[in-house]
This record gives structure tokens, sequence and C-alpha cells, in this order.
């Protein structure tokens, strides 16, 4: 088994936060540019956030096919090949004009994306002592965000610079060589255990799970934390792009540099792990998470910058203590416990947007920090109700 501080540690989590930096790049690309998709397209907004909710949406639905199916044939293959396919993906979106085309590749890059964020957390927790999957899973999470500002920074940039089709461009040419560099750097899997394909098997696995109170409580607080967390942005895009900010593409990509606060918190929540219970981590996170929503409602830029950075630390923070759980608590087939909570995490992000819409449209973005302080308010509630499953002998050498 892998070790903190050794080169295999290093080496395999190095690879592991490529692969998602790449993943979470490509899937997030498009949301700066929301407001020049409605324009160039003659589309709503909401139409417009078409082309990050398929993404998402399709990926949720891939994980129920590729984390069982990794059960049974393995980690690694499957993590290379699909970002090889998503990337094939990127480079066709480079080439289209029509808006439904967009969609329609978008959603097939999404089920292709879905294989590494399927797979990351089993694989470590097949090939890591538990003390090293707890500090690996956070800087695997840390990959997750640094992804998700490297798209929104391109696609920001880009787009400003030369249209949308430009910020595509260049995350294709960069997906090629960071998916070479993980391919050459991920260690081949020395403990894994296949088991037998069988789709009965898996859907007795799938519901398992679901009838695990410690996982499904965890289901359920990741998937409505980014229900929240992830479709603040896309509504505080339109905020900042309307008088009296008129940011340009380029600027609201900046914006996302305010996801650096959830790399660190990520990164430090294995840490923190070791003198809290992962459950009062998610609850510390999530309290994080209300304050800096209410931060936002302070008038100014300056606030809203500020609320954001306090929602990424403690969204983050939570997510990262809400991974890690489940990998902690499936009993069996783990692939198949991260898929269900990543199916239900992007679950939340795909329909976030049509239940914040509604208070957007009712009292624009001080509706939407009303409206996600309601749902914050029960996952909070719920990841407290985590600490009665709490196993005595994790709690001792995490």
């Amino acid at each position: 088994m892998i070790e903190t501080r050794t080169p295999a540690f290093w080496r395999a989590t190095l690879a592991l936060c490529l692969g998602s930096f790449t993943v979470f790049a490509n899937v997030y690309v498009t949301q700066p540019l929301l407001p020049m998709l409605a324009q160039d397209f003659g589309v709503s907004p909401l139409a417009a956030g078409w082309s990050f909710t398929v993404t998402t949406l399709m990926l949720g639905v891939s994980l129920l096919i590729y984390g069982p199916l990794s059960d049974a044939v393995g980690r690694r293959p499957i993590m290379i090949i699909t970002i090889a396919g998503a990337t094939v993906v990127t480079l066709l979106i480079c080439t289209i004009s029509d808006f439904h085309t967009l969609l329609i590749l978008r959603a097939v890059q999404g089920l292709l994306l879905g294989g590494l964020p399927a797979i990351a957390i089993a694989y470590m927790g097949d090939e890591f002592t538990k003390r090293a999957l707890l500090v690996a899973v956070g800087f695997y999470i840390s990959g997750n965000s640094l992804g998700g500002i490297g798209g929104r920074l391109i696609g920001g940039f880009m787009g400003d610079f030369a249209g949308w089709q430009s910020a595509f461009m260049v995350m294709a040419a960069m997906s090629i060589v960071l998916c070479v560099i993980f391919a050459l750097m991920l260690p081949k899997s020395q403990h894994f255990t296949p088991q037998r394909l069988h789709p009965q098997q898996m859907l007795a696995d799938l519901g398992g799970h679901l009838k695990n109170p410690a996982l499904l409580l965890a289901y359920l607080v990741g998937g409505f934390n980014f229900f929240i967390f992830v479709n603040q942005y896309s509504y505080v895009t339109f905020v900042l792009s309307a008088e009296p900010y008129s940011l340009a593409p380029s600027l609201l990509g900046l914006l996302f540099l305010t996801y650096l606060t959830g790399t660190f918190g990520s990164a430090i929540s294995g840490k923190v792990a070791q003198h809290l219970s992962q459950p009062l981590c998610m609850a510390l996170g999530i309290v994080i998470l209300m304050i800096g929503s209410l931060v936002t409602l302070l008038p100014g830029l300056t606030f809203i910058i500020a609320g954001l950075f306090i929602n990424s630390f403690g969204f983050f923070f939570a997510h990262s203590s809400a991974s890690s759980w489940v990998s902690h608590h499936a009993q069996r087939a783990r692939a198949s416990a991260s898929s269900l909570y990543l199916l239900f995490y992007y679950t939340g992000a795909s329909s976030g947007g049509f239940y914040l819409h509604i208070f957007w449209e009712w009292e624009g973005w001080s509706g939407v920090v009303g409206g996600s302080l309601l749902v914050l308010c029960a996952t909070l509630i719920m990841s407290l109700r985590l600490r009665h499953y709490v196993q005595p002998q994790l709690a001792a050498t995490s």
C-alpha cells in the first residue's frame, strides 16, 4: 500500500491531480462565456446555461456506468481512455457554429469526462493506506478546483480576445498534453481485486449503498451543497455583466480565481480531519458557505468577491470531507459508492440552476442567496446527523 511522503504517493497523487485538472477545466470552460453565448446564439440565460448544465448532467449519468465497470475491469485503463475521448470531442467543438450541435457535443463530452471522477477515489482507496487516502483526496479535490479555475480563465480570456471557439482550441491543446502526462505518470494498480461484471450484482451494490444511511446522508450533503455552490456562480456572472459592473468575459473569468481558497480548503481538510470528525468538518464547511453567501449581499463588488472567496473555501472543505467519508464507509464496491456520491453531486450541479432561477426571477441576487440558505440549512442538519455513524476505529486512525 502507498504511504504518505513516498515517491509513489507523490507520483500517483500528482497524476490524479493533473487528470482531475483536465476534466474540470473542460467541464467549466463555458461558465464565464454564458452571457456571450446567450448573445451570440440569441438564447435566454437559462438556455445558455445548458452548455454547462448538459455536461454536468451527462457526467453524473455516466458515473453509474464507469464505477461498477471499473470494479470489474480495472481503474487505470478507463481513466486514460475517457480523458482521451473527451479531448477529441473538445477538438470537434472548435469547428461548430450551431447552438444545438454545441449542446450535443457537450453532452457527449460529459459522458466521457465522467470516467476519471467516477474512479479516482476508488483507485486511491485500493492503493493508498487510510492516512494517505485522507491526504491524497484533499490534493485530488484541489486539482478539481484548480481545473475549474483554469477552464474558466481560459474561457473568459480567450472568449473576450477571440471568441468562444478559441477557448475550446486552447482547451484542446492543453488537454492533449495533460492526457499524455497522466497516462505516463499514473502507476499501475497493485492491489485491485476484480469483481465479476454482473448487472444484478451491480444493481445490488448500488442499492446497498443507498440503503446505508451513513452513505446516503453524505450523498445528499455533497449533492445539495454543489446544487447551490456552482449555480451561484452561474447567476453571479449575469449580475456582474450587467449595470453597474458591466464586466467583460475576461474579468468574469478572473472571478473564478476565488476558487483558490477552495484549493486550500481541500488541501487542509485531511489534516483537520485528524483532529475533528469528518461530519463536523462537513458542518463547519457548510456554515462557512452560508456566511460567504450572506457577505455577497453587502453593497459593492468587493463584498461580492470576498463572499465568493469564503464560499469556495467552505464548499470544498465540506466536499473533500464528504468524499473521503464515502470511501471510508463503503463496505464493498468502493468505485460504485464513489460513483453514487458523484451522481448526486453532478445531478445537483445540473438541477440547481432551475431551483435558483425561481428565486432569481423573484428577487434577483438577494433571492438567489435566500434560496441558497434554505437548502444549506438542510445539509447542515444532515451533516450533523452523520455523527451517529462515526466508526471509532476510523476516528482513531484519521
